[in-house]
């Protein structure tokens, strides 16, 4: 059973590598943002069911993806924008240290509401500024 999970395993990471591999920087940063949700979501369940470890575990990598996100923004070029969405990322940040400090599985859902809103809002941008093209 084990040498099964290993292969699965296997796949799946090649699978992701691929995906990002080809994907638009549009696409890897929705990429970002499912990951950070699945994360919170599993941090969420991990909280319930008393896994410390666990809990641990995904709300570290819901961090790092955030992080990530922040040091991918640029400023200069975004503009308010890019600050509003810097300050957004940071209090995420903050809310994952909270949660995880407190274990507190509302926080959790709370920081998930956030992000969904910003993942649709990612999701509705029109086409031309997805493949970096003005506004024309």
């Amino acid at each position: 059973m084990s040498v099964n999970l290993t292969a699965i395993n296997q796949y799946k990471t090649v699978n992701v590598r691929s995906a990002v591999a080809s994907a638009s920087p549009h696409q890897l940063i929705s990429m970002l943002y499912d990951g950070a949700l699945t994360a919170l979501a599993n941090a969420k369940g991990c909280i319930v069911r008393k896994d410390i470890e666990g809990r641990a575990k995904s709300l570290n990598k819901a961090n790092a993806i955030m992080l990530a996100l922040q040091d991918y923004l640029d400023v200069e070029k975004g503009g308010e924008i890019a600050e509003n969405l810097s300050a957004l990322y940071r209090y995420i940040v903050t809310g994952i240290i909270i949660a995880n400090r407190e274990q507190n599985a509302k926080k959790i859902q709370e920081l998930i509401n956030l992000l969904l809103e910003l993942k649709q809002g990612w999701a509705s941008m029109p086409l031309n500024i997805r493949k970096g093209q003005s506004f024309r």
